[in-house]
């Protein structure tokens, strides 16, 4: 029986670095329409999608759920694991964070997304 679940594609290696507890926050230039966000399957791929339409095969590594969002300080740079700090981007709070034993193939797209799972 599958489950529908809203997913986020994070490019890799931070996939697997949220899903391992080493990345506690997802930056991003846009606020989620709604929060919290329970149970939101992350998934890795390898390239970045930037324009509308745009999705690869990525693989979903964890569930995680965003309480909050808040603007994004210099200070979380390590929390973000960014290379670097920029002003007029968005801290999304990763909690809650369940990886999956093993990895599941699933397609990679823009923004929040809907993927069906096991």
């Amino acid at each position: 029986m599958f489950k529908q679940y809203a997913a986020l594609s994070i490019v890799a290696p931070n996939g697997e670095r949220i899903a391992q507890g080493l990345k506690t926050l997802e930056v991003r230039s846009w606020l989620p329409e709604e929060l919290p966000l329970r149970n939101l399957v992350i998934v890795e791929n390898q390239n970045y999608l930037l324009k509308d339409g745009d999705e690869e095969m990525g693989r979903a590594v964890a569930l995680v759920d965003i309480e909050s969002v808040h603007a994004w300080q210099q200070h979380e740079v390590e929390a973000a694991q960014a290379s670097r700090w920029a002003e007029g981007y968005y801290a999304w709070v990763i909690s809650n964070i369940r990886p999956f034993v093993t990895p599941i193939a699933c397609i990679a797209k823009r923004r929040i997304y809907l993927v069906e799972l096991m």
